[in-house]
């Protein structure tokens, strides 16, 4: 592989404290449109009644983010940055556009799917965010942006919820429409030139993140593990909304949006997890990460009550991110010269079990009810759990191999 190296020091002094920010900013708001939709399903389906594709909406916007994963993060190492960054703003700009005018409920999916492929803008911007730090400050670094992304994912829900319950769901999404182009402007503003790290072509890219795969197994529990999280994760939030309209709360859009706020306590997980990553290594935090999914999930299913969502919640987000944030530092260790490829196979992986997630979650819903999600979203951590300790008894056994 043919690579234009960049010149470390001029790297790291492009990445100062105006430019971190507007990069948690910016991928806040490009993630975010992923989730818009989930607080404000019950008004979607109301106004398409006969149409049960709108159930799916949530499963659409997550396969289009994988989508999009998938067949443009691996640009990241091929062209420059900056403007792949702030042409995929604009892109996202054009795709809620297009939700907002959806005159049916399967215009409104396909227009999902091109919104969840727009918004991985977010994760173009983390691994450039990596690529810039120093070694020593890499997972604080990517902690600080991930809080932006989880600020992003909360307060999504808390917005959507509040805009669709007061002014309606196709508000939001012109709403988002001006929140998109604010935050392509901003990395127009603040971003570092960056030269592309692979003269590989886009085709080879491709091929190679099968190699990445196969060389890599850090990289495949890594990205299992995370995939098994997040579909618990997904399977809760996608399921929220409609558990709060049962005549158990009888709560509406603006009330499911509220746990974004609730949720909030996540925020702090990142740059705190990030840190700790640096300090002692990320393994540990990965371990703790899915033992709180877990237990978040074992209160949900066992207290069926206003405050078990609420001390759940906190404590499943909080779960979530920590693992993400220190997966993701074990990922970006990897290999410097493919860190956007490295980032697709793993996100890629994570939101197509995110996917996985808000589908297994809506049939279990439709059949068990909350009790059904419930032991749906216990089994995911345990798989998670499983997943990670396979992966630490290969490695262990491919080391006493060798």
């Amino acid at each position: 592989m043919e690579t234009t190296a960049v010149h470390p020091a001029a790297t790291h002094r492009g990445l100062g404290q105006l430019s971190l920010l507007a990069m948690a900013v910016a991928s806040g708001i490009a993630v975010a449109n992923i989730y818009y939709n989930q607080p404000m399903l019950g008004l979607i389906e109301a106004d398409f009644p006969q149409e049960p594709v709108t159930g799916l909406i949530p499963t659409a916007t997550q396969l289009g983010y994988a989508f999009g994963l998938f067949f443009l993060l691996p640009l990241g190492d091929l062209v420059h940055r900056r403007r792949l960054i702030i042409g995929q703003f604009v892109v996202l700009a054009m795709a809620l556009a297009l939700a907002a005018m959806a005159p049916t409920g399967w215009t409104l999916a396909l227009a999902s799917l091109a919104v969840g492929a727009g918004a991985t803008v977010a994760q173009q911007i983390v691994p450039f965010a990596a690529s810039l730090a120093s070694p020593q400050r890499r997972g604080a670094t990517i902690g600080t942006v991930m809080a932006g992304v989880l600020s992003g994912i909360l307060f999504s829900r808390t917005l959507s919820g509040f805009i669709g319950a007061h002014a309606g769901w196709r508000e939001m999404f012109w709403l988002g429409v001006p929140l998109a182009l604010v935050a392509g402007l901003l990395m127009a503003a603040t971003l570092p030139q960056h030269r592309p790290v692979s003269r590989m072509h886009y085709g080879t890219a491709l091929a190679s993140l099968a190699h990445l795969w196969k060389r890599e197994p850090a990289l495949r529990t890594a990205a299992l593990m995370q995939a098994a999280l997040f579909a618990s994760f997904t399977a809760f939030w996608t399921v929220l909304a409609l558990y709060l309209t049962t005549p158990r709360f009888n709560l509406g859009s603006d009330v499911a949006g509220l746990f974004g706020i609730v949720g909030a306590a996540g925020i702090f997980a990142a740059p705190l997890a990030g840190r700790i990553a640096d300090r002692k290594g990320p393994h540990v935090v990965v371990w703790l990460g899915a033992l709180l999914a877990l237990a978040a999930w074992v209160i949900f299913g066992l207290w069926a009550s206003l405050g078990a969502l609420v001390i759940g919640v906190i404590i499943l987000d909080f779960g979530i991110q920590s693992a993400l944030i220190s997966n993701q530092h074990i990922v970006y260790a990897l290999d410097p010269d493919a860190r956007s490829r490295l980032n697709t196979v793993f996100m890629t992986s994570m939101f197509l079990g995110g996917a996985a997630g808000a589908a297994l979650a809506t049939l279990a819903w439709s059949h068990a009810g909350w009790t059904g999600v419930s032991l749906l979203g216990a089994m995911l951590a345990l798989l998670a759990l499983g997943i990670r300790a396979a992966g630490r008894a290969g490695h262990a056994a491919g080391r006493s191999r060798h």
